[in-house]
C-alpha cells in the first residue's frame, strides 16, 4: 500500500479498496463513516484541549504571567485534568427550566461545529467531504450554532442566560453577513466555492497576495467578523462575566459545560481553518516566482504542516486580538458591524469584481 506525507489520496483509496473488498458495499460505507467519525472526535479532543491550553499561556505571556505550570511540565497536563474534573462534576438539574430543550442545546452547539469540521482540506488527500459549494456549506451549518445558544438561554429559566442568548443572537447575525461577504470577495477572485479548488488555485501564489489590496482587506473582515461570530473577546459580549455571569450557560455544569466550551475554541479553529484554505493557500507551500531553489525547499515541508501552521498563526492573531482590546458595548458592537464593516465589504466586493473583470490580479 502506497504512502506519502505529501499526499494521502492513495493511502486513503487503499483503504477504501479493502474494504469493499472485505465487505458488502453498505457495510464498507458504515464502517469507513465510522472510522471518520472516531478520527474526527479524537481529533476535536485533542484540538480543543490543546488550544485551552495555548489560550492560557498566550494570556499569561501577554500579561507577564507564568500561566499553567503545575500539572505536568509547563502545566501541559492542566487542561486534561481540567477536563477529568468536568466529567466528575453533577449534572444539575434547575429547577422550572425546559428540561428537553437544556439538555438538547450543547448537543447542537458540538454538532453545528463537527459538520463545519468536515468540509474542511487537511492536506492533500486529507479531506472528508469535498462539495462543490463548500464555503456554502460551512456557512450554513456553522450558523446552526446560535440555534442551540438561543435554546439554551432561553430554556435554562434565567434572565441572565436569556440576555447573554439574544445577545449572542444579534451579534451572529450581523456579523455573518461580514464573514459571508469577505468570502464572497475571494470567491469571485477563484471562480469557485469547492475547498480543493480553491486551494490549487493558489499553487502559483496565496490569494491574500494574488488579489491585491481588496484580498487582504477581506482577509482583516473575515478576522475582525469571525472573532465576533465565535463570542470571542473583545466581543464577548454573550458571556460577559461582570455582568451576566456566564451568559448563557450561565445554568450548566459537568460535560455540558464542557461542550460549550469545547466548542467555543472549535469553532476558533473552524474559522482560522477557513482563513488560512482561503486566503493563505491552505496546504500549499510558500513559493516566490524565480526562487527556484527556495521554492524547492518548501517543497520539502509536508502539506498538512503548512495547513496546521497557517491555522496556528491566524488563531494567534484572533487570541492576541482578545487579550489586547478591551470589551465593546453592545451598541458599539452593533455599530461596528453596520456601520463600518459591512459597508467596507460591499465596496471591496465591488473593487474585486472589477480586478477580476479587467483581469489585473497576478
Amino acid at each position: 500500500m502506497a504512502f506519502s506525507i505529501y499526499d494521502f489520496t492513495s493511502f486513503n483509496q487503499a483503504i477504501d479498496k479493502a474494504l469493499y473488498n472485505a465487505l458488502p458495499p453498505v457495510w464498507a460505507l458504515i464502517v469507513e463513516m465510522t472510522i471518520i467519525g472516531l478520527v474526527f472526535l479524537l481529533f476535536y479532543a485533542l484540538v480543543g484541549l490543546f488550544l485551552v491550553y495555548a489560550e492560557r499561556k498566550v494570556c499569561a505571556f501577554m500579561q507577564n504571567r507564568v500561566g499553567p505550570n503545575r500539572v505536568g511540565p509547563y502545566g501541559i497536563f492542566q487542561t486534561i485534568a481540567d477536563f477529568i474534573k468536568l466529567l466528575m462534576k453533577e449534572l444539575i438539574t434547575i429547577k422550572n427550566s425546559d428540561k428537553l430543550l437544556f439538555n438538547l442545546a450543547p448537543f447542537i452547539v458540538i454538532i453545528a461545529s463537527f459538520m463545519a469540521i468536515a468540509a474542511i482540506p487537511f492536506g492533500k488527500g486529507l479531506h472528508a467531504i469535498d462539495f462543490d459549494i463548500g464555503i456554502l456549506y460551512v456557512i450554513a451549518v456553522s450558523s446552526l450554532g446560535v440555534v442551540g445558544i438561543l435554546l439554551a438561554g432561553w430554556s435554562s429559566n434565567n434572565k441572565y442566560s436569556l440576555i447573554g442568548a439574544m445577545r449572542s443572537g444579534a451579534q451572529i447575525v450581523s456579523y455573518e453577513l461580514s464573514v459571508g461577504l469577505s468570502l464572497l470577495t475571494i470567491i469571485i477572485l477563484a471562480g469557485t466555492m469547492q475547498f480543493s479548488q480553491i486551494v490549487e488555485g493558489q499553487a502559483t501564489g496565496w490569494f491574500i497576495f494574488k488579489g491585491h489590496i481588496p484580498a487582504f482587506i477581506a482577509f482583516v473582515m473575515f478576522l475582525i467578523a469571525s472573532t465576533a461570530e465565535t463570542n470571542r473577546g473583545p466581543f464577548d459580549l454573550a458571556e460577559a462575566e461582570s455582568e451576566l455571569t456566564a451568559g448563557f450557560h450561565t445554568e450548566y455544569s459537568g460535560i455540558k459545560f464542557a461542550f460549550f466550551f469545547l466548542a467555543e475554541y472549535m469553532n476558533m479553529f473552524i474559522v482560522a481553518s477557513i482563513a488560512a484554505t482561503v486566503f493563505l493557500g491552505g496546504w500549499m507551500p510558500f513559493h516566490v516566482g524565480g526562487w527556484s531553489g527556495f521554492n524547492h525547499i518548501m517543497d520539502f515541508i509536508p502539506p498538512f504542516i503548512w495547513y496546521l501552521g497557517k491555522t496556528a498563526f491566524v488563531i494567534f492573531l484572533m487570541m492576541w486580538f482578545k487579550w489586547t482590546f478591551p470589551r465593546l458595548r453592545i451598541d458599539q458592537l452593533l455599530n461596528l458591524e453596520w456601520k463600518y464593516l459591512l459597508p467596507i465589504n460591499l465596496v471591496n466586493i465591488l473593487v474585486m469584481a472589477f480586478i477580476v473583470l479587467m483581469g489585473w490580479h497576478f
